[in-house]
């Protein structure tokens, strides 16, 4: 595919259909090589485009790993919103929402060097602002239902803050993807082997939930493992 200044505009379904491609193949680049060592020449011959195109619809790289991470995070917040828990009882409700969450990031690998990059990002290019700040607050707004639920039936104790509980909670059970090596090192086993996801999953969802529940709170012990996977750390 070529593209110049003369040539006849693309319509608007082919459009959509190469910049889907463009990110589709940016996401994966991004996720391996950081942003750093993502080329946007491979990236547009992944893609089966031109460079020159991909700068047509993104100014930069920047800008190009921006589009990523504002598509990454509409695609999970519209995940954690479509799980229909106002049915369930408080306790249980919190416990799926967390737990789909962490699954999340253990289905897709690469949501949390996304996440890692992410960080560089804004501390590195500034300007380069993602949408995630803008949308967080559809997602407190689901968290916050689901504690006023349970104060109202005694289950979670009174006057927790939706905004704080939520953050805390998300780097406590995404911490073993986003943070791997600090995580896995204080656990004492690998968080992102088969066998550690399962136990932070385990532990985290329990850690969060017993931080709120006015009763019958989780024993927080070390979930069983494989011996060998329990001692050898990352």
């Amino acid at each position: 595919m070529s593209f110049s200044g003369t040539e006849t505009p693309a319509s608007p379904s082919k459009k959509r259909a190469t910049i889907k491609r463009l990110l589709k193949e940016a996401r994966q680049a991004f996720s391996e090589k950081g942003l750093a060592g993502a080329r946007v020449d491979e990236i547009a011959r992944a893609a089966g485009v031109t460079k020159q195109l991909v700068y047509h619809y993104f100014s930069s790289k920047e800008e190009l790993f921006a589009s990523v991470l504002d598509e990454s995070a509409q695609d999970v917040l519209a995940d954690l919103l479509a799980l229909e828990l106002d049915h369930l009882p408080p306790t249980v409700a919190l416990r799926v929402l967390l737990e789909h969450a962490f699954d999340q990031y253990r289905s897709d690998p690469t949501l949390g060097p996304l996440a890692q990059e992410g960080l560089r990002l804004h501390e590195q290019h500034a300007a380069h602002r993602v949408r995630f700040a803008d949308i967080a607050p559809v997602l407190v707004t689901q968290m916050e239902r689901i504690l006023r639920r349970g104060a109202a039936s005694g289950e979670f104790e009174q006057g927790i803050d939706a905004r704080l509980f939520c953050a805390a909670s998300t780097l406590v059970t995404t911490g073993g993807f986003t943070n791997r090596y600090i995580v896995s090192a204080l656990a004492g086993f690998d968080t992102t082997s088969p066998e550690g996801i399962a136990a932070w999953r385990q532990f985290s969802v329990d850690f969060a939930h017993s931080a709120i529940v006015t009763k019958h709170r989780p024993v927080l012990r070390r979930p069983a493992m494989p011996a060998q996977n329990a001692a050898s750390g990352t």
